[in-house]
């Protein structure tokens, strides 16, 4: 399966005054590019309960590769509950099912011969939050490598936590104290850890369930600014109920209303010339 991929890769210019005069009215529509890009992850008639409570209805979307995708839409609407069912992080959920397909690299996600620890190191995970573990700043980012058993060798655990910690543009600040508590950095530091220790793993995809929701504006930039170097290692996949950053950041973006999936799309057009009025309405300010 292909997708296409935008004309542009972000949509900068339009941001800043997003959350004011809504979608852009351009003279002349904005088309999507015929640019094929193979498909990371595919969701197919995806539903999901939690109990007798329906959360998500028959949703198809297929997820890029190389690129990032933000998910928008009002709180409560299943964007986190779409998030969680890539990596299966709702299987942790008492009373949480799914029907449907989720297809990560055109196989099933949720085949009874899949290994969950193993699909968990493939897709990581980066939460609202920062979470960086009770350890040292060296040992957050070597556990993952450790329990996977990715490095033979104390210079080949070395080598991932250092590579790992520069591609996050952290090493600099870091690397006279790398035996501190990773809970000694400032907010945006620890959010930047936590990127570090989820790529240490090699993963393929990178969950982002509103990475930049808890930090300042200094922060959000420096984590945007990493969002777009990562994506050319990796697939990512993020909510975000920032308009903005879906515009600054995001190739393609997918719109959640009560638990459907009104529209997807290159983000240019999405927030340009959206084709559903619950779209415009949403990116305008009208509800959410």
């Amino acid at each position: 399966m292909l997708v296409t991929r935008s004309r542009s890769d972000s949509v900068q210019a339009l941001a800043p005054g997003l959350a004011m005069t809504g979608p852009v009215k351009m003279q002349h529509p904005v088309q999507e590019t015929s640019v094929e890009v193979p498909v990371k992850v595919k969701a197919r008639n995806l539903n999901v309960f939690y109990g007798e409570k329906q959360a998500l209805f028959g949703i198809d979307l297929d997820i890029p590769s190389n690129q990032v995708t933000a998910l928008i839409g009002p709180s409560g609407c299943g964007k986190s509950t779409f998030l969680r069912c890539v990596n299966r992080m709702n299987d942790v959920v008492k009373g949480c099912r799914m029907e449907g397909l989720l297809e990560l690299d055109g196989k099933d996600v949720y085949r009874e011969s899949l290994d969950v620890v193993n699909l968990r190191a493939r897709v990581g995970m980066v939460f609202q939050k920062p979470n960086p573990f009770p350890k040292s700043i060296y040992d957050n980012v070597a556990y993952g490598p450790r329990i996977h058993g990715l490095a033979e060798t104390r210079s080949e655990l070395d080598e991932l936590v250092i590579g790992s910690l520069e591609r996050t543009g952290l090493l600099e600040e870091v690397e006279d104290r790398l035996g501190e508590p990773g809970t000694s950095l400032s907010g945006g530091q620890q959010q930047r850890l936590c990127i570090a220790r989820a790529i240490a793993v090699k993963p393929q995809v990178i969950l982002m369930d509103e990475p930049c929701s808890a930090l300042d504006p200094i922060a959000t930039a420096r984590i945007e600014e990493l969002i777009d170097e990562l994506r050319q290692s990796y697939t990512i996949l993020m909510v975000t109920h920032s308009m903005q950053q879906a515009a600054r950041v995001s190739q393609r973006t997918a719109f959640f209303h009560l638990g459907k999936l009104v529209e997807d799309g290159e983000t240019e057009r999405i927030f340009t010339n959206p084709r559903e009025t619950r779209t415009q309405d949403y990116i305008s300010g009208r509800f959410g």
